[in-house]
Protein backbone atom coordinates (compact mmCIF):
# COMPACT_ATOMS: atom_id res chain seq x y z
CA UNK A 1 0.00 0.00 0.00
CA UNK A 2 1.32 3.47 -0.89
CA UNK A 3 2.49 5.56 2.06
CA UNK A 4 1.65 8.84 0.35
CA UNK A 5 -2.05 9.70 0.26
CA UNK A 6 -4.06 12.75 -0.75
CA UNK A 7 -5.61 14.52 2.24
CA UNK A 8 -9.37 14.70 2.37
CA UNK A 9 -10.79 18.20 2.04
CA UNK A 10 -11.82 18.51 5.69
CA UNK A 11 -8.29 17.78 6.93
CA UNK A 12 -6.74 20.13 4.37
CA UNK A 13 -9.13 22.90 5.39
CA UNK A 14 -8.26 22.50 9.08
CA UNK A 15 -4.56 22.74 8.26
CA UNK A 16 -5.21 25.87 6.20
CA UNK A 17 -7.24 27.28 9.07
CA UNK A 18 -4.09 27.18 11.18
CA UNK A 19 -2.66 29.96 9.00
CA UNK A 20 -5.78 31.81 7.91
CA UNK A 21 -7.71 31.75 11.20
CA UNK A 22 -5.39 32.43 14.12
CA UNK A 23 -7.80 34.58 16.13
CA UNK A 24 -11.33 35.96 16.01
CA UNK A 25 -10.18 39.05 14.13
CA UNK A 26 -9.05 36.86 11.22
CA UNK A 27 -12.59 35.53 10.79
CA UNK A 28 -14.06 39.03 10.84
CA UNK A 29 -11.38 40.19 8.41
CA UNK A 30 -12.07 37.50 5.84
CA UNK A 31 -15.84 37.93 5.99
CA UNK A 32 -15.69 41.73 5.81
CA UNK A 33 -13.28 41.60 2.87
CA UNK A 34 -15.71 39.33 1.05
CA UNK A 35 -18.45 41.89 1.66
CA UNK A 36 -16.24 44.68 0.30
CA UNK A 37 -15.45 42.61 -2.79
CA UNK A 38 -19.23 42.07 -3.19
CA UNK A 39 -19.56 45.87 -3.64
CA UNK A 40 -21.51 46.38 -0.42
CA UNK A 41 -22.37 49.94 0.63
CA UNK A 42 -23.19 48.93 4.22
CA UNK A 43 -21.43 46.24 6.27
CA UNK A 44 -22.75 45.39 9.71
CA UNK A 45 -20.73 43.21 12.12
CA UNK A 46 -22.50 41.89 15.21
CA UNK A 47 -20.58 39.97 17.86
CA UNK A 48 -21.48 38.00 20.95
CA UNK A 49 -18.69 37.75 23.52
CA UNK A 50 -16.16 39.41 21.21
CA UNK A 51 -17.03 36.93 18.44
CA UNK A 52 -15.96 33.82 20.36
CA UNK A 53 -19.59 32.77 20.71
CA UNK A 54 -21.00 34.31 17.54
CA UNK A 55 -19.94 36.47 14.59
CA UNK A 56 -22.55 37.83 12.22
CA UNK A 57 -21.55 39.83 9.14
CA UNK A 58 -24.34 41.25 6.98
CA UNK A 59 -23.96 43.27 3.78
CA UNK A 60 -26.08 44.65 0.94
CA UNK A 61 -23.71 43.48 -1.80
CA UNK A 62 -24.40 41.59 -5.01
CA UNK A 63 -25.14 38.30 -3.22
CA UNK A 64 -24.95 34.80 -4.73
CA UNK A 65 -27.22 32.32 -6.45
CA UNK A 66 -27.78 28.81 -5.08
CA UNK A 67 -24.95 27.17 -7.04
CA UNK A 68 -22.34 29.76 -5.97
CA UNK A 69 -23.53 29.65 -2.35
CA UNK A 70 -22.77 25.94 -2.18
CA UNK A 71 -19.53 26.15 -4.17
CA UNK A 72 -18.18 29.01 -2.01
CA UNK A 73 -17.24 26.51 0.71
CA UNK A 74 -15.18 24.33 -1.62
CA UNK A 75 -11.41 24.56 -1.28
CA UNK A 76 -9.77 27.06 -3.68
CA UNK A 77 -13.12 28.10 -5.10
CA UNK A 78 -13.04 31.82 -6.01
CA UNK A 79 -14.63 34.26 -8.42
CA UNK A 80 -11.64 36.59 -8.32
CA UNK A 81 -8.96 34.65 -10.22
CA UNK A 82 -9.64 33.03 -13.58
CA UNK A 83 -6.14 32.49 -15.00
CA UNK A 84 -2.48 32.72 -14.00
CA UNK A 85 -2.07 36.29 -15.24
CA UNK A 86 -4.77 37.44 -12.81
CA UNK A 87 -2.41 36.63 -9.94
CA UNK A 88 -0.20 39.52 -11.06
CA UNK A 89 -3.08 41.97 -11.43
CA UNK A 90 -5.09 41.54 -8.22
CA UNK A 91 -7.75 44.19 -7.67
CA UNK A 92 -9.83 42.40 -5.03
CA UNK A 93 -9.15 41.91 -1.33
CA UNK A 94 -9.67 38.16 -1.41
CA UNK A 95 -8.43 35.80 -4.11
CA UNK A 96 -7.03 32.59 -2.57
CA UNK A 97 -10.30 30.71 -2.10
CA UNK A 98 -9.19 29.40 1.30
CA UNK A 99 -10.96 31.63 3.81
CA UNK A 100 -14.55 30.32 3.82
CA UNK A 101 -13.70 26.59 3.83
CA UNK A 102 -11.02 27.18 6.49
CA UNK A 103 -13.43 29.08 8.74
CA UNK A 104 -16.19 26.53 8.15
CA UNK A 105 -13.90 23.66 9.16
CA UNK A 106 -13.46 25.04 12.70
CA UNK A 107 -16.97 26.40 13.37
CA UNK A 108 -20.66 26.18 12.59
CA UNK A 109 -21.89 28.45 9.79
CA UNK A 110 -25.21 29.62 8.42
CA UNK A 111 -25.00 31.46 5.08
CA UNK A 112 -28.00 33.43 3.90
CA UNK A 113 -27.60 35.08 0.49
CA UNK A 114 -29.54 36.38 -2.47
CA UNK A 115 -28.62 37.92 -5.81
CA UNK A 116 -32.05 39.55 -6.01
CA UNK A 117 -33.52 36.67 -7.98
CA UNK A 118 -33.21 33.67 -5.69
CA UNK A 119 -32.48 33.35 -1.99
CA UNK A 120 -30.48 30.50 -0.45
CA UNK A 121 -29.62 29.34 3.07
CA UNK A 122 -26.66 26.97 3.50
CA UNK A 123 -25.98 25.37 6.89
CA UNK A 124 -22.60 23.81 7.68
CA UNK A 125 -21.24 21.98 10.71
CA UNK A 126 -17.45 21.59 10.93
CA UNK A 127 -17.10 22.26 7.21
CA UNK A 128 -19.74 19.69 6.19
CA UNK A 129 -22.86 20.98 4.45
CA UNK A 130 -25.90 19.90 6.50
CA UNK A 131 -28.77 21.64 4.75
CA UNK A 132 -29.58 23.81 1.72
CA UNK A 133 -32.92 25.55 1.36
CA UNK A 134 -34.58 28.61 -0.15
CA UNK A 135 -35.30 31.91 1.61
CA UNK A 136 -36.45 35.46 0.84
CA UNK A 137 -34.79 37.36 -2.00
CA UNK A 138 -33.54 40.49 -0.22
CA UNK A 139 -30.28 41.23 -2.03
CA UNK A 140 -27.10 40.75 -0.03
CA UNK A 141 -25.32 38.20 2.14
CA UNK A 142 -25.39 37.40 5.84
CA UNK A 143 -22.94 34.91 7.35
CA UNK A 144 -23.30 33.76 10.94
CA UNK A 145 -20.35 31.94 12.51
CA UNK A 146 -20.91 30.24 15.88
CA UNK A 147 -18.86 28.11 18.25
CA UNK A 148 -15.52 29.10 16.72
CA UNK A 149 -12.75 26.50 17.31
CA UNK A 150 -15.23 24.12 18.96
CA UNK A 151 -13.48 21.16 17.30
CA UNK A 152 -9.92 22.48 17.81
CA UNK A 153 -9.79 22.93 21.60
CA UNK A 154 -6.08 23.80 21.66
CA UNK A 155 -6.68 26.81 19.39
CA UNK A 156 -9.65 27.86 21.53
CA UNK A 157 -7.59 27.59 24.71
CA UNK A 158 -4.94 29.97 23.41
CA UNK A 159 -7.27 32.75 22.35
CA UNK A 160 -6.52 36.00 24.15
CA UNK A 161 -8.96 37.57 26.60
CA UNK A 162 -12.31 38.76 25.27
CA UNK A 163 -11.17 42.38 25.65
CA UNK A 164 -8.04 41.73 23.60
CA UNK A 165 -9.90 39.87 20.87
CA UNK A 166 -12.46 42.67 20.67
CA UNK A 167 -9.76 45.36 20.62
CA UNK A 168 -8.11 43.60 17.65
CA UNK A 169 -11.43 43.52 15.80
CA UNK A 170 -12.14 47.18 16.51
CA UNK A 171 -8.66 48.16 15.37
CA UNK A 172 -9.05 46.21 12.12
CA UNK A 173 -12.50 47.61 11.34
CA UNK A 174 -11.27 51.13 12.10
CA UNK A 175 -8.59 50.66 9.45
CA UNK A 176 -11.09 49.18 6.99
CA UNK A 177 -13.36 52.17 7.52
CA UNK A 178 -10.42 54.46 6.76
CA UNK A 179 -9.65 52.41 3.68
CA UNK A 180 -13.25 52.56 2.41
CA UNK A 181 -14.83 55.80 3.67
CA UNK A 182 -17.58 55.31 1.07
CA UNK A 183 -18.81 52.18 2.91
CA UNK A 184 -20.85 52.45 6.09
CA UNK A 185 -19.33 50.19 8.76
CA UNK A 186 -21.26 49.23 11.89
CA UNK A 187 -19.80 47.17 14.73
CA UNK A 188 -21.86 45.92 17.66
CA UNK A 189 -20.68 43.70 20.52
CA UNK A 190 -23.18 42.28 23.00
CA UNK A 191 -25.67 44.92 21.91
CA UNK A 192 -23.26 47.86 22.38
CA UNK A 193 -22.40 49.91 19.29
CA UNK A 194 -18.63 50.44 19.01
CA UNK A 195 -18.35 51.86 15.49
CA UNK A 196 -20.74 53.57 13.09
CA UNK A 197 -19.24 55.49 10.19
CA UNK A 198 -21.17 57.68 7.81
CA UNK A 199 -20.14 56.01 4.56
CA UNK A 200 -20.16 59.44 2.93
CA UNK A 201 -16.80 59.01 1.25
CA UNK A 202 -15.23 61.80 3.33
CA UNK A 203 -12.00 60.45 4.81
CA UNK A 204 -11.68 63.28 7.33
CA UNK A 205 -15.16 62.60 8.65
CA UNK A 206 -14.23 58.93 9.04
CA UNK A 207 -11.13 59.98 11.01
CA UNK A 208 -13.47 62.02 13.19
CA UNK A 209 -15.76 58.99 13.74
CA UNK A 210 -12.82 56.84 14.80
CA UNK A 211 -10.34 59.08 16.63
CA UNK A 212 -12.53 61.94 17.80
CA UNK A 213 -12.59 65.70 17.32
CA UNK A 214 -9.18 66.49 18.85
CA UNK A 215 -7.32 64.26 16.38
CA UNK A 216 -9.43 65.13 13.34
CA UNK A 217 -8.95 68.85 13.93
CA UNK A 218 -5.14 68.43 13.95
CA UNK A 219 -4.72 66.59 10.64
CA UNK A 220 -3.02 67.84 7.49
CA UNK A 221 -4.09 66.63 4.06
CA UNK A 222 -1.35 65.31 1.79
CA UNK A 223 -1.35 64.30 -1.87
CA UNK A 224 1.47 63.64 -4.31
CA UNK A 225 2.60 61.27 -7.04
CA UNK A 226 5.50 60.17 -9.20
CA UNK A 227 5.79 57.93 -12.23
CA UNK A 228 4.97 54.77 -10.26
CA UNK A 229 2.97 55.70 -7.17
CA UNK A 230 0.25 58.07 -6.03
CA UNK A 231 -0.23 58.81 -2.32
CA UNK A 232 -2.89 60.78 -0.48
CA UNK A 233 -4.39 60.94 2.97
CA UNK A 234 -3.81 62.79 6.24
CA UNK A 235 -0.94 63.24 8.67
CA UNK A 236 -1.06 64.88 12.10
CA UNK A 237 0.54 68.05 13.34
CA UNK A 238 3.73 67.16 15.25
CA UNK A 239 2.14 68.26 18.53
CA UNK A 240 -0.31 65.36 18.14
CA UNK A 241 1.62 62.14 18.67
CA UNK A 242 1.48 58.77 20.40
CA UNK A 243 3.93 56.62 22.30
CA UNK A 244 3.18 53.72 19.92
CA UNK A 245 2.62 53.29 16.20
CA UNK A 246 -1.04 52.28 16.33
CA UNK A 247 -2.07 55.67 14.94
CA UNK A 248 -0.39 54.93 11.58
CA UNK A 249 -2.64 53.27 8.99
CA UNK A 250 -1.18 52.13 5.66
CA UNK A 251 -3.44 51.28 2.73
CA UNK A 252 -2.28 49.88 -0.61
CA UNK A 253 -4.97 49.97 -3.30
CA UNK A 254 -7.44 50.18 -0.38
CA UNK A 255 -5.96 47.09 1.29
CA UNK A 256 -4.88 47.41 4.95
CA UNK A 257 -1.22 46.39 5.09
CA UNK A 258 1.83 46.34 7.34
CA UNK A 259 5.21 47.56 6.12
CA UNK A 260 8.02 48.48 8.50
CA UNK A 261 10.01 50.29 5.81
CA UNK A 262 7.16 52.73 5.18
CA UNK A 263 6.57 53.29 8.90
CA UNK A 264 10.27 53.96 9.41
CA UNK A 265 10.20 56.47 6.54
CA UNK A 266 7.23 58.30 8.08
CA UNK A 267 9.06 58.56 11.40
CA UNK A 268 12.20 59.79 9.63
CA UNK A 269 10.13 62.49 7.91
CA UNK A 270 9.02 63.68 11.37
CA UNK A 271 12.60 63.67 12.68
CA UNK A 272 13.27 66.79 14.81
CA UNK A 273 9.55 67.55 14.76
CA UNK A 274 8.58 65.00 17.41
CA UNK A 275 10.43 63.11 20.13
CA UNK A 276 12.29 60.06 18.92
CA UNK A 277 10.04 57.68 20.88
CA UNK A 278 6.81 59.23 19.62
CA UNK A 279 4.80 58.47 16.49
CA UNK A 280 2.36 60.69 14.58
CA UNK A 281 -1.13 59.86 13.44
CA UNK A 282 -1.22 59.10 9.73
CA UNK A 283 -3.65 57.61 7.23
CA UNK A 284 -1.82 57.11 3.94
CA UNK A 285 -3.43 55.55 0.88
CA UNK A 286 -0.99 54.29 -1.76
CA UNK A 287 -2.31 53.72 -5.27
CA UNK A 288 -0.10 51.62 -7.51
CA UNK A 289 -0.38 49.41 -10.56
CA UNK A 290 -1.16 45.93 -9.14
CA UNK A 291 1.68 44.59 -11.28
CA UNK A 292 4.17 46.50 -9.05
CA UNK A 293 2.98 45.03 -5.74
CA UNK A 294 2.83 41.46 -4.45
CA UNK A 295 0.06 40.79 -1.93
CA UNK A 296 0.42 37.02 -2.13
CA UNK A 297 3.14 36.91 0.55
CA UNK A 298 1.12 35.42 3.43
CA UNK A 299 -2.38 33.91 3.69
CA UNK A 300 -3.53 36.86 5.85
CA UNK A 301 -2.63 39.21 2.94
CA UNK A 302 -1.45 41.86 5.44
CA UNK A 303 2.17 41.86 4.25
CA UNK A 304 3.07 43.21 0.81
CA UNK A 305 6.20 43.59 -1.28
CA UNK A 306 6.79 46.47 -3.68
CA UNK A 307 8.74 46.88 -6.85
CA UNK A 308 10.70 50.13 -6.96
CA UNK A 309 10.54 50.46 -3.17
CA UNK A 310 13.05 53.32 -3.12
CA UNK A 311 10.78 55.39 -5.36
CA UNK A 312 7.83 54.92 -2.99
CA UNK A 313 9.81 55.70 0.18
CA UNK A 314 11.31 58.84 -1.38
CA UNK A 315 7.85 60.03 -2.41
CA UNK A 316 6.40 59.52 1.10
CA UNK A 317 9.36 61.21 2.79
CA UNK A 318 9.37 64.25 0.51
CA UNK A 319 5.59 64.67 0.66
CA UNK A 320 5.49 64.68 4.46
CA UNK A 321 8.57 66.91 4.75
CA UNK A 322 7.15 69.44 2.29
CA UNK A 323 3.83 69.55 4.12
CA UNK A 324 5.49 70.06 7.51
CA UNK A 325 7.85 72.70 6.13
CA UNK A 326 5.05 74.79 4.69
CA UNK A 327 2.98 74.90 7.88
CA UNK A 328 3.32 77.04 10.99
CA UNK A 329 3.66 74.41 13.68
CA UNK A 330 3.59 76.49 16.84
CA UNK A 331 1.37 74.73 19.42
CA UNK A 332 -1.46 76.89 20.68
CA UNK A 333 -3.24 76.87 24.04
CA UNK A 334 -6.24 74.55 23.98
CA UNK A 335 -9.43 75.70 25.61
CA UNK A 336 -11.84 72.94 26.51
CA UNK A 337 -14.97 72.40 28.52
CA UNK A 338 -16.16 68.89 29.32
CA UNK A 339 -19.84 69.45 28.59
CA UNK A 340 -19.23 71.43 25.39
CA UNK A 341 -16.80 68.83 24.01
CA UNK A 342 -19.25 66.03 24.70
CA UNK A 343 -21.97 67.97 22.87
CA UNK A 344 -19.67 68.62 19.92
CA UNK A 345 -18.64 64.95 19.71
CA UNK A 346 -22.31 63.94 19.59
CA UNK A 347 -23.03 66.44 16.80
CA UNK A 348 -20.06 65.97 14.49
CA UNK A 349 -21.69 66.50 11.14
CA UNK A 350 -21.94 70.27 11.25
CA UNK A 351 -18.23 70.56 12.07
CA UNK A 352 -17.01 69.47 8.66
CA UNK A 353 -17.63 71.29 5.41
CA UNK A 354 -15.79 69.99 2.36
CA UNK A 355 -13.06 68.48 4.55
CA UNK A 356 -12.45 71.78 6.40
CA UNK A 357 -13.44 72.21 10.04
CA UNK A 358 -15.44 75.30 10.79
CA UNK A 359 -12.96 76.26 13.48
CA UNK A 360 -14.43 79.71 13.98
CA UNK A 361 -17.80 78.24 14.95
CA UNK A 362 -16.28 75.72 17.35
CA UNK A 363 -13.93 78.26 18.95
CA UNK A 364 -16.75 80.75 19.48
CA UNK A 365 -18.84 78.15 21.32
CA UNK A 366 -15.88 77.16 23.48
CA UNK A 367 -14.97 80.78 24.28
CA UNK A 368 -18.49 81.41 25.55
CA UNK A 369 -17.79 79.16 28.52
CA UNK A 370 -15.47 80.66 31.12
CA UNK A 371 -14.40 77.30 32.57
CA UNK A 372 -11.38 76.60 30.41
CA UNK A 373 -8.19 74.65 30.62
CA UNK A 374 -4.98 76.02 29.14
CA UNK A 375 -2.32 73.57 28.03
CA UNK A 376 1.15 75.06 28.03
CA UNK A 377 4.55 73.71 27.15
CA UNK A 378 6.58 75.29 29.95
CA UNK A 379 8.33 72.49 31.81
CA UNK A 380 10.24 73.91 34.75
CA UNK A 381 11.82 72.46 37.84
CA UNK A 382 8.83 72.93 40.13
CA UNK A 383 9.65 70.02 42.39
CA UNK A 384 7.46 69.03 45.31
CA UNK A 385 9.99 70.04 47.94
CA UNK A 386 7.67 68.98 50.73
CA UNK A 387 8.23 65.37 49.68
CA UNK A 388 11.27 65.18 51.97
CA UNK A 389 11.00 66.07 55.68
CA UNK A 390 14.26 65.13 57.29
CA UNK A 391 15.38 65.37 60.86
CA UNK A 392 18.73 66.91 61.79
CA UNK A 393 20.10 63.41 62.41
CA UNK A 394 19.04 62.26 58.94
CA UNK A 395 20.69 65.30 57.36
CA UNK A 396 23.96 64.64 59.17
CA UNK A 397 23.85 60.97 58.14
CA UNK A 398 23.22 62.04 54.53
CA UNK A 399 26.31 64.26 54.54
CA UNK A 400 28.46 61.33 55.63
CA UNK A 401 26.96 58.62 53.41
CA UNK A 402 26.46 60.52 50.12
CA UNK A 403 28.56 59.11 47.31
CA UNK A 404 28.82 62.57 45.75
CA UNK A 405 30.57 65.14 47.88
CA UNK A 406 29.01 68.54 48.33
CA UNK A 407 29.76 70.93 45.48
CA UNK A 408 28.98 74.51 44.54
CA UNK A 409 27.50 75.64 41.23
CA UNK A 410 29.33 78.50 39.56
CA UNK A 411 27.58 78.74 36.18
CA UNK A 412 25.65 77.11 33.33
CA UNK A 413 26.96 76.47 29.81
CA UNK A 414 24.69 76.32 26.74
CA UNK A 415 21.67 76.33 29.02
CA UNK A 416 22.29 72.64 29.65
CA UNK A 417 25.45 71.89 31.61
CA UNK A 418 25.92 73.05 35.19
CA UNK A 419 29.52 73.76 36.14
CA UNK A 420 30.36 72.98 39.79
CA UNK A 421 33.45 72.85 41.95
CA UNK A 422 34.73 71.62 45.29
CA UNK A 423 38.12 70.84 46.77
CA UNK A 424 38.43 67.76 44.58
CA UNK A 425 38.03 69.54 41.25
CA UNK A 426 35.45 70.58 38.64
CA UNK A 427 32.21 68.77 37.81
CA UNK A 428 29.83 69.07 34.85
CA UNK A 429 26.20 68.05 35.42
CA UNK A 430 23.65 67.47 32.66
CA UNK A 431 20.60 69.26 34.06
CA UNK A 432 18.10 67.10 32.16
CA UNK A 433 19.75 63.78 33.05
CA UNK A 434 20.03 64.83 36.70
CA UNK A 435 16.40 65.92 36.86
CA UNK A 436 15.39 62.62 35.20
CA UNK A 437 17.16 60.61 37.90
CA UNK A 438 15.57 62.65 40.71
CA UNK A 439 12.07 62.44 39.25
CA UNK A 440 12.44 58.78 38.34
CA UNK A 441 13.21 57.77 41.92
CA UNK A 442 10.45 60.03 43.25
CA UNK A 443 7.83 58.55 40.89
CA UNK A 444 9.03 54.98 41.37
CA UNK A 445 8.94 55.37 45.15
CA UNK A 446 5.39 56.76 45.03
CA UNK A 447 4.24 53.95 42.72
CA UNK A 448 5.89 51.20 44.76
CA UNK A 449 4.45 52.52 48.02
CA UNK A 450 0.95 52.61 46.49
CA UNK A 451 0.49 56.13 47.76
CA UNK A 452 -3.23 57.00 47.65
CA UNK A 453 -2.86 60.70 48.42
CA UNK A 454 -4.91 62.50 45.79
CA UNK A 455 -5.81 66.01 44.77
CA UNK A 456 -9.16 67.08 43.32
CA UNK A 457 -9.03 69.10 40.11
CA UNK A 458 -11.02 72.30 39.80
CA UNK A 459 -12.03 71.58 36.21
CA UNK A 460 -12.21 67.85 35.33
CA UNK A 461 -9.85 66.58 32.64
CA UNK A 462 -11.41 64.91 29.61
CA UNK A 463 -9.47 61.99 28.10
CA UNK A 464 -10.77 60.71 24.75
CA UNK A 465 -9.37 57.53 23.15
CA UNK A 466 -9.96 55.43 20.02
CA UNK A 467 -12.39 52.60 20.69
CA UNK A 468 -9.70 49.90 20.35
CA UNK A 469 -7.54 51.56 23.04
CA UNK A 470 -10.49 52.38 25.29
CA UNK A 471 -11.51 48.71 25.38
CA UNK A 472 -8.08 47.74 26.71
CA UNK A 473 -8.14 50.59 29.22
CA UNK A 474 -11.62 49.54 30.33
CA UNK A 475 -10.29 46.07 31.05
CA UNK A 476 -7.54 47.64 33.19
CA UNK A 477 -9.52 50.22 35.15
CA UNK A 478 -8.23 48.50 38.30
CA UNK A 479 -4.78 49.91 37.53
CA UNK A 480 -6.15 53.46 37.57
CA UNK A 481 -7.97 52.63 40.81
CA UNK A 482 -4.77 51.36 42.42
CA UNK A 483 -2.92 54.49 41.38
CA UNK A 484 -5.53 56.63 43.14
CA UNK A 485 -7.36 58.15 40.17
CA UNK A 486 -11.01 59.13 40.55
CA UNK A 487 -12.79 59.10 37.22
CA UNK A 488 -16.08 58.58 35.41
CA UNK A 489 -16.97 57.17 32.02
CA UNK A 490 -18.42 59.94 29.89
CA UNK A 491 -20.04 59.09 26.56
CA UNK A 492 -18.27 56.80 24.12
CA UNK A 493 -14.56 56.09 24.72
CA UNK A 494 -14.12 59.05 27.07
CA UNK A 495 -13.05 59.40 30.70
CA UNK A 496 -13.43 62.38 32.98
CA UNK A 497 -10.68 62.58 35.59
CA UNK A 498 -11.98 64.10 38.85
CA UNK A 499 -8.85 63.64 40.98
CA UNK A 500 -5.36 62.25 40.58
CA UNK A 501 -2.35 61.26 42.74
CA UNK A 502 -0.45 64.13 44.32
CA UNK A 503 2.83 62.92 42.84
CA UNK A 504 1.81 63.79 39.30
CA UNK A 505 3.65 66.89 38.05
CA UNK A 506 1.60 69.98 38.88
CA UNK A 507 2.54 71.79 35.66
CA UNK A 508 1.42 69.09 33.19
CA UNK A 509 -1.00 66.62 34.83
CA UNK A 510 -3.05 65.96 31.68
CA UNK A 511 0.01 65.02 29.64
CA UNK A 512 1.22 62.77 32.48
CA UNK A 513 -2.19 61.05 32.66
CA UNK A 514 -2.18 60.45 28.91
CA UNK A 515 1.29 58.91 29.10
CA UNK A 516 0.17 56.56 31.87
CA UNK A 517 -2.86 55.52 29.80
CA UNK A 518 -0.62 54.97 26.75
CA UNK A 519 1.51 52.61 28.82
CA UNK A 520 -1.56 50.71 30.04
CA UNK A 521 -3.03 50.18 26.55
CA UNK A 522 0.28 49.15 24.97
CA UNK A 523 1.37 46.66 27.66
CA UNK A 524 -1.19 43.86 27.73
CA UNK A 525 0.81 41.48 29.94
CA UNK A 526 0.64 43.42 33.16
CA UNK A 527 3.51 43.09 35.58
CA UNK A 528 3.51 45.55 38.48
CA UNK A 529 7.28 45.94 38.61
CA UNK A 530 7.62 46.51 34.86
CA UNK A 531 4.61 48.81 34.85
CA UNK A 532 5.96 50.96 37.68
CA UNK A 533 9.35 51.06 36.00
CA UNK A 534 7.87 52.09 32.67
CA UNK A 535 5.66 54.79 34.19
CA UNK A 536 8.49 56.17 36.32
CA UNK A 537 10.94 56.28 33.41
CA UNK A 538 8.40 57.80 31.00
CA UNK A 539 7.24 60.51 33.39
CA UNK A 540 10.77 61.28 34.54
CA UNK A 541 11.96 61.68 30.97
CA UNK A 542 9.07 63.77 29.73
CA UNK A 543 8.33 65.82 32.83
CA UNK A 544 11.87 66.90 33.70
CA UNK A 545 13.63 70.08 32.69
CA UNK A 546 15.16 69.85 29.26
CA UNK A 547 18.43 70.90 27.72
CA UNK A 548 18.16 74.60 27.05
CA UNK A 549 15.56 75.28 29.74
CA UNK A 550 16.53 78.36 31.74
CA UNK A 551 16.95 77.73 35.46
CA UNK A 552 18.28 79.94 38.22
CA UNK A 553 21.34 79.35 40.38
CA UNK A 554 18.98 78.61 43.26
CA UNK A 555 17.42 75.88 41.10
CA UNK A 556 20.84 74.42 40.37
CA UNK A 557 21.68 74.21 44.08
CA UNK A 558 18.38 72.45 44.74
CA UNK A 559 18.97 70.10 41.80
CA UNK A 560 22.45 69.14 43.03
CA UNK A 561 21.24 68.58 46.57
CA UNK A 562 18.38 66.32 45.41
CA UNK A 563 20.67 64.42 43.04
CA UNK A 564 23.02 63.66 45.93
CA UNK A 565 20.08 62.08 47.82
CA UNK A 566 19.25 59.57 45.10
CA UNK A 567 20.22 55.91 45.27
CA UNK A 568 22.09 56.07 41.99
CA UNK A 569 23.17 59.64 41.25
CA UNK A 570 25.56 58.66 38.46
CA UNK A 571 23.19 57.86 35.58
CA UNK A 572 19.73 58.77 34.34
CA UNK A 573 17.12 55.97 33.98
CA UNK A 574 18.31 55.39 30.40
CA UNK A 575 21.93 54.89 31.44
CA UNK A 576 23.34 58.24 30.32
CA UNK A 577 25.79 59.87 32.76
CA UNK A 578 24.44 62.67 34.93
CA UNK A 579 27.85 63.97 36.02
CA UNK A 580 31.41 64.05 34.71
CA UNK A 581 34.35 64.92 36.96
CA UNK A 582 37.60 66.76 36.24
CA UNK A 583 39.89 66.36 39.26
CA UNK A 584 42.28 69.10 40.17
CA UNK A 585 45.10 66.93 38.85
CA UNK A 586 43.30 66.46 35.51
CA UNK A 587 42.95 70.22 35.11
CA UNK A 588 46.61 70.77 35.94
CA UNK A 589 47.61 68.19 33.31
CA UNK A 590 45.48 69.92 30.69
CA UNK A 591 47.22 73.20 31.37
CA UNK A 592 50.67 71.57 31.56
CA UNK A 593 51.00 72.34 35.26
CA UNK A 594 51.55 68.68 36.09
CA UNK A 595 53.32 65.81 34.35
Amino acid sequence: MSKIQVMDNNLANKIAAGEVVEKVMNVVKELVENSVDAKASTIKVELIDSGVKEIKVADDGVGMDKEDAILAFSRHATSKLKKLDDLFNINSLGFRGEALPSIASVSNIVLKTSDGKVGTIVTLNGGIIQDVKSCDIKKGTTITVTDLFYNTPVRLKYLKSLYTELANIVDYLNKMALSYPNIKFILINNGKELLNTSGSGDLLKTILNIYGLVVANKMLEIESSNDDYQIKGYISYPELSKSNRSGITLLVNNRVVKNNDIIKTILEAYHTYIFKDRSPYAVILIQVDPFLVDVNVHPTKMEVKFSKTDSLLALIYETIQNKLNEKTLIPKAVYTNVEDNYYLNKNDNYLINQNIFQKEKVNKELEDNKKIEEITFDFTIEEEKEEYHESLEEKEKFKEDSRIKDMYPIGIIHGTYIICENAQGMFIIDQHAAAERINYEKYYHALSCHSKNTIDVLIPYQIELPASEYLILEKNFAILDNLGFKYEEFGNNTLIIRSHPTWLPKYAPVEAIRKIIDIIVTNECFNEYKFNEKVAITLACKMSIKAGDVITMEDTRYLINELRKTKNPFTCPHGRPTIIAYTKYDLEKLFKRAA
